[in-house]
This record gives structure tokens, sequence and C-alpha cells, in this order.
């Protein structure tokens, strides 16, 4: 089909094909016959997803043996053990099998349980994901991390799995409200910052049209964020290099805000935003230019973001505990992420916790200053 791109992403278990762009999940139909001919197959997914763009997956029953919908929440609230033992339950119980298949169709919170549901049952049966959200179809969909979150932290429990195929079909986008975009377009500016400088000029000119939900202004910002991330996997699948924390960017302190939130009140991607934010000041004060600090928080701005919500545990010390308790976290400390030109960056372990606080301080005081 006209303005479908394929991309692969290889990794230690094999290659990942990532089908992307409008009429990807029509496209798929027959890729994947052989994948679900004879098999059991279990579309995890929302009832939101399923009104919405159930029918897109209508070739599921015509060339598997079966399929069985599990319905989950929206968001992270479905991603929760308990989540995870009740999808493990109703697959036992809907005959799953060790050949069985799992399809992940929701946004980033789907994927994650729905993939890490698929690698824990009876030793992992094959998945794939095909997201429905902007930030999934550039992030939490590719790279093989899977995950529930605890009380204690996001993604506390985990394992890397790695999907069959993803498809990210650009056309379900349309349905997006406007700030799901500008959530998702939050990780597509953290790759282009320090990956892809020509990307992040290509947000800043075409923002108003990626917020329309235009499919000829998505599919190829999708493609590139989607390439962009892919290149950095490959080089480090399972974070053992070290390389792969790029990815990170703004996710330090974002994962913090969303845990002290109790996971409401900010979307990921919004979370994210602020963490990026936050991020630009340890990285002025390593020498970042005052341009690039700029320019980052200007198209950061124009996607309307919801105020940063006040409450008694978005405190300096209740976040920092958060943040040393991030799942990146290691013995010797908490490794940030910081821009240090555009397309360049620096992994660092020294910033005191003094810096820390102080920094934070003033940045819940105004986050855009």
């Amino acid at each position: 089909m006209a303005g479908l791109r394929d991309l692969s992403l290889r990794h230690p278990g094999g290659e990942t094909p990532i089908l992307i762009g409008p009429g990807a999940l029509a496209a798929a139909a027959e890729r994947l016959a052989p994948w679900l001919a004879g098999r059991t197959v279990f579309v995890v997914s929302t009832p939101r997803v399923l009104s919405l763009h159930g029918e897109r997956l209508g070739w599921v029953g015509e060339r598997a043996a079966r399929r069985v919908v599990l319905e989950v929440p929206e968001g992270e609230a479905a991603k929760t053990p308990e989540r995870a033992a009740g999808l493990w339950r109703a697959m036992l119980a809907g005959g799953g099998k060790r050949d069985s298949r799992v399809i992940a169709f929701g946004g980033g919170s789907v994927g994650d349980l729905a993939g890490w549901t698929a690698g824990c049952f009876l030793r992992a049966v094959e998945f794939v994901q095909a997201p429905t959200t902007l930030l999934a179809q550039v992030d939490a969909a590719i790279g093989g991390k899977t995950g529930v979150d605890l009380p204690e932290g996001k993604n506390a429990v985990g394992l890397f799995h790695h999907p069959v195929a993803v498809v990210a079909d650009t056309e379900v986008l349309a349905t997006l409200p406007r700030r799901e975009l500008a959530a998702g377009l939050v990780e597509v500016i953290k790759m282009a910052l320090v990956l892809d400088p020509d990307l992040l000029a290509r947000v800043e000119a075409d923002l108003d049209a990626l917020l329309a939900a235009d499919p000829e202004a998505l599919a190829p910002v999708v493609a590139a964020a989607a390439a962009a991330k892919a290149a950095v996997v490959e080089r480090d699948p399972s974070e053992t290099t070290g390389e792969r924390r790029v990815l990170n960017l703004g996710h330090t302190l974002g994962h913090a805000l969303e845990a002290a939130l109790g996971y409401g009140g900010l979307l990921h991607g919004e979370a994210v935003a602020y963490g990026l934010l936050f991020a630009l000041r340890p990285a002025r004060a390593r020498g970042l230019d005052p341009q690039v600090a700029a320019r980052t928080r200007a198209v950061l701005a124009r996607l309307d973001l919801p105020p940063l919500p006040a409450g008694p545990d978005l405190d300096p010390d209740t976040l920092l505990g958060f943040v040393r308790r991030d799942k990146k976290a290691g013995e010797a400390g908490v490794a940030w992420v910081l821009p240090t030109a555009l397309g360049r960056y620096r992994i660092t372990r020294e910033v005191s916790d003094d810096e820390l606080h102080r920094e934070l301080t003033a940045f819940l005081a105004d986050p855009w200053a």
C-alpha cells in the first residue's frame, strides 16, 4: 500500500519487522496469516479501542482457529500484577497453550501489560504489538520492554520480550484526542533532540498538522522516530552497554512524577515533558547552549501541556525518593541523560543530591523558567 514503510529491529532473539503507515493493519492480514493459522489468539485491548477500531482486526478471527478478546482498563490502571494474573487465568480457561498467540491492541499500557503477560505465560508465548496511540507507535511498542507497575515505582516488574511484529497503523491516530497526540509528540521531541535534529525541525514545522492528526504529516514522523529508536535498541538490546539509556531522557523525573501522583493527573508523555524540562536545568549547568534549551522549551510549550498538578506528595524529597527507586538506577546511583547539543548527549551520575534538591525546588515553583 502507498505510504507504508517497512523497518526492522534486529535483536538477540531474531528480527522484528515494523510496518508503519496508513492501512498497516489491513496490510498485515496476509503477512501474519501463517503466524495465526491453527492457533488460539488472545487479543488484549480496551473497550474504547475495540469500539473505535475493533473491525480493523476482523481478519484475525478469519485466519486463526479461534479468537478470544480479553478486555482491560485504559491507561496505567491496567498495568498491575493482579491484572496480569487475571489475564493468565483467562488464557488458561480459554485453552491457551505454548503455541497460542497474543495481540496487544491499544496504547502503551496495553502493550506493556500484554507483552509481560505473554512473556510469562507458560514460559513465553509469541505476541504482536498493534499500537493505537502515537506514543506507543513511536516508543512503547518498539524495543521489547514489557512490564507492570508497583506503588513504589513505574515498570518495576518486567522483562524483555520482543514481539514477532509491530504493526503501527497511522489511520487509527485520527480518533485520538489532541491531548494524547501532544503526549505522544513529547516522545518524538525527546528522540529528535538527541538523535535526529532533522526530525526536530520537521516537528517544529508541521506541529499544527501533527496535532490535527493529519495522516500525511504523521506517517513520516512516526517512521523517523521509530527508526531512531530501533537503531539505538539494535546497538544495546538489553541495556547492557548503557547506550540505550539515552531513551530515558526525561523519564527519570517523569516516572517519579507519575508515581508521586498515583499514576493519575498526567499522561505518561506529559510527565516525560516535565522530566525533559527539568533535565534542561542540570544540562545548562554543564554547558548546554541556552538557545537549544530555549528551542526545546518553545516546542514543548506549543503542545499546551496541562499544568503540573499540585499535591502534598509533589515535593523535592518525595520525588527524590522515587528517583532513587527508578528501575534504571544502579548501585552507583541514578544515571541522568542530559542533552549537550542538538543530536548529542551525555549520561552522568555526577548530579549530587544537593543539586537535585535545589533544582527540584526551583522547578516545582516554575517548571518553565
